[in-house]
């Protein structure tokens, strides 16, 4: 079933597309009806005012859910599923061509020419204006000033127009020639091309680690993927061309035996350390200079423009046989576009790094998957599934052995035969050690369960302990006077400047994590108790005295429903805490859980992954959140009426 969905996930894209759009109209529609229905009756302000409306939340999900799919070209795949696969091939051609591309005002705006003669000549006349004399002689100098001269002198023999020999000329003009050529081939369409059986083998656009099929799917894709393999050998041939007249040789065999001999000369003056480091040191700039002209790379613009119109011809002839793969291009691709490398076809930009939607679903499946030894879980946890526990282990981990140790009596001892003889209390440390069997229950197991795992337990411990301390500050001035300064002194830290501190102390294990998620929680809780307590209005604490009430009853049945509202808030805020402050203290130490997924996938950029921790965290906390709605409209119910 999984590997059915995984092939098939453009045309499942497709459908829930249309289902979003269909519940988006009809949302809206429905929104505003009952509006029109409602707005006569209702107050501004009115709580009452606030419930219902789940039309509204179909809106708003199928809104997210549609900016997604468009955003990370899921929609792309859903309706287009061939236009990667030919922006593939278009790709291919602008690989294939950026040799020459890149010399040319296509990318870059300037020649890469021009680019060079002006970086060249500056750096020159700051080479001749920091000449160091004082480490150079005076023939020394005259003989760098003679080669920069003559390296300046070569900047303009190469854009001489005049300078340039015919058989650069000739070369230049049979690349234009060829380029033209392919221009015209891509204008009379895919005349007959057929995609391979190969091809059409293929994995479709993101079913297999490649994330776009490499050969040629579609005619269309045939024709492009063919001019590509054309365009190969003409730009190895462009790299060749070189500007070499046989003046500019001279000039650079003269002024290259010139700067070896200076190089390897032994300096004409007595010089320090310092002095002999800056001689080389300028010596070597030269001939840094003097080396990219040697290279004979720079070419009079004149020179350029016949491959630069035929180039641009290319291009234009590419947009053309795109036809409507141009629109689709702008219309639901966003961002970069698709880019070849190596050897293969990638997506750029914002489908990039936001995965699709059925792919997130995808990996989801796959981690959800209990069947570890097919590729389930992750790195051999399953991701929430359950296990048989021992119940030996739970009455080991709760009952420490120095209590039996306590007990009256001796551990037994074994005989002059051997034999050993066990006495209660050898019977007892098997029990308080999980050496015997007690039966097994079945447990949650898994990533989530064991981030769930921390998060309740330290929300349990962070509540039963916070709420009684920060009731009684609010009623109590030695528990505010006493308490007050030591909460509000690690409160404000940052919970992770905690986190390397506790994790060293108690280990990676969940003992840390627990601890430092308790701290959170506990401050949280605190305040949240205290400002109820505080807050509770003080002539229902006179009324309540003035009927008999205890102290005790007052608490009861006064102070604590008044502080409930503030404690089941805090109760909230610190989940959302808790959950932040977990996940990455299970990035920085942890071997399982939700935040150690995620760490393991940032590190080797799996985006796919990143997305699915990302969106288990999002579900887990608005589960803890319905929850805690649920609860307090339940236990609260006059909050807000009076």
């Amino acid at each position: 079933m999984f590997e059915w969905i995984s092939d098939n996930r453009a045309s499942i894209a497709l459908v829930i597309i249309i289902g979003l759009v269909v519940a988006f109209v009809w949302s809206i529609r429905k929104g505003l009806a009952e509006t029109r229905l409602r707005a006569k009756d209702e107050v501004f302000g009115d709580p009452e005012r606030t419930r219902g409306g789940w039309y509204w939340a179909v809106c708003g999900v199928s809104a997210l859910m549609l900016v997604w799919f468009y955003y990370s070209w899921g929609a792309a795949r859903a309706v287009f599923p061939k236009a990667a696969n030919e922006l593939c091939q278009v790709a291919k051609i602008d690989e294939a061509l950026a040799p020459v591309s890149a010399a040319l005002p296509i990318t870059s705006r300037y020649l890469k020419s021009t680019t060079l003669v002006v970086r060249n000549r500056a750096q020159i006349e700051k080479l001749i204006g920091t000449m160091p004399v004082a480490a150079l002689s005076a023939s020394e100098q005259a003989r760098l000033q003679q080669a920069l001269d003559q390296t300046n002198s070569m900047i303009s023999m190469l854009s001489d127009p005049a300078s340039v020999d015919a058989a650069t000329l000739t070369a230049l003009g049979d690349i234009e020639q060829d380029i033209l050529v392919l221009a015209d081939r891509l204008a009379k369409g895919p005349q007959g091309m057929r995609p391979t059986a190969d091809a059409l083998a293929q994995p479709n656009w993101g079913t297999s680690e490649v994330e776009i099929p490499l050969l040629p799917m579609t005619p269309r894709g045939a024709l492009f993927d063919a001019v590509s393999l054309e365009v190969v050998p003409i730009a190895e041939r462009f790299l060749k061309i070189r500007n070499l007249s046989p003046e500019l040789e001279t000039a650079i065999a003269t002024t290259a035996a010139s700067l070896k001999e200076l190089k390897s000369a032994e300096p004409a003056l007595p010089l320090d350390e310092a002095l002999a480091k800056d001689r080389k040191a300028y010596i070597k700039a030269v001939e840094r200079i003097f080396k990219r002209i040697d290279d004979a790379t720079i070419f009079p613009s004149e020179v350029m423009y016949g491959v630069d119109r035929a180039v641009g011809q290319l291009f234009r002839a590419v947009d053309d046989a795109k036809g409507g793969l141009g629109v689709v291009e702008s219309l639901v691709f966003p961002g970069t576009g698709i880019v070849k490398s190596r050897t293969q076809c990638t997506e750029q930009g914002s489908g990039r790094w936001l995965p699709k939607p059925t792919d997130v679903v995808a990996t989801f499946g796959r981690l959800a998957n209990p069947d570890l030894e097919n590729g389930g879980g992750y790195k051999g946890t399953t991701l929430l599934w359950w296990k048989w526990l021992n119940i030996a282990d739970v009455v080991g981990f709760l009952i420490p052995d120095g209590l039996v140790d306590m007990l009256p009596g001796s551990y037994g001892t074994h005989g002059p035969d051997g034999d050993f003889q066990p006495h209660y209390k050898d019977r007892l440390l098997a029990f308080a050690q999980g050496d015997v069997y007690l039966g097994a229950i079945p447990m949650l197991d898994g990533h989530i369960w064991d981030s769930l795992f921390r998060v309740i337990v330290a929300m349990a411990f962070g509540v039963l302990l916070g709420v009684p301390l920060g009731i009684y500050m609010g009623v109590s001035r030695f528990f505010k006077s006493f308490f007050d300064p030591l909460i509000e002194l690690y409160r404000p830290v940052p919970p992770l400047a905690w986190a390397p501190l506790i994790l060293t102390i108690f280990g990676i294990q969940d003992d840390g994590k627990i601890f430092l998620l308790f701290m959170v929680a506990f401050a949280i809780m605190v305040i949240s108790a205290r400002t109820g307590a505080s807050g509770t209005q003080l002539s229902k604490i006179r009324a309540s005295h003035s009927l008999g009430a205890t102290n005790n009853q007052i608490l009861r049945h006064v102070i604590l429903p008044n502080a409930l509202p503030e404690i089941l808030t805090g109760i909230r805020i610190a989940i959302g805490v808790c959950w932040g402050t977990l996940v990455a203290a299970e990035m920085l130490a942890g071997t399982t859980g939700i935040g150690f997924i995620e760490n393991v996938a940032r590190t080797v950029s799996d985006y796919e992954l990143i997305w699915v921790t990302i969106l288990i965290m999002g579900l887990l906390g608005l589960m803890f959140d319905l929850i805690m709605r649920w609860a307090i409209s339940r236990l609260i119910p006059w909050r807000g009426k009076g």
